[in-house]
């Protein structure tokens, strides 16, 4: 999540500090960006979400564009096995609703924490 004027130090380190417990209970890899995106923002999110290679297979990427008031969530193919669309779209809804009351930091830790919950914890092959 890059640094910006859209946070607090606290609220950032609670952004970082729930996206890192989800990567660490799910196996996963959550990715938030907030921030302006030039164009259509499922293209700028998948474009985002390619940018991690050979990581992005198990990469949550969630997007949020404040001014423009829109959200992407893009999920790897490994995620998207765990995490289903109607999962993804509860967190969004969940997220949307914190966003329009002003608390954008809120509404992300919420959202993270509920995909990560979907998720579940990774399977163990014995």
């Amino acid at each position: 999540m890059p640094s910006g004027e859209a946070f607090t130090n606290e609220q950032q380190s609670d952004i970082e500090r729930v996206t890192a417990l989800a990567n660490a209970e799910t196996g996963l890899r959550f990715s938030v960006y907030v921030g302006e995106v030039d164009g259509d923002i499922r293209d700028a999110a998948e474009a985002r979400h390619a940018a991690f290679g050979a990581e992005a297979s198990w990469t949550v990427m969630i997007l949020i564009s404040p001014d423009d008031r829109l959200l992407e969530i893009v999920t790897g193919e490994a995620a998207a096995r765990r995490l289903s669309d109607r999962a993804c779209a509860l967190a969004a809804l969940s997220m949307t609703t914190s966003f329009a009351g002003g608390d954008l930091a809120g509404g992300i830790v919420t959202g993270v924490r509920m995909l990560a919950e979907a998720a579940g914890h990774p399977i163990q092959v014995r």
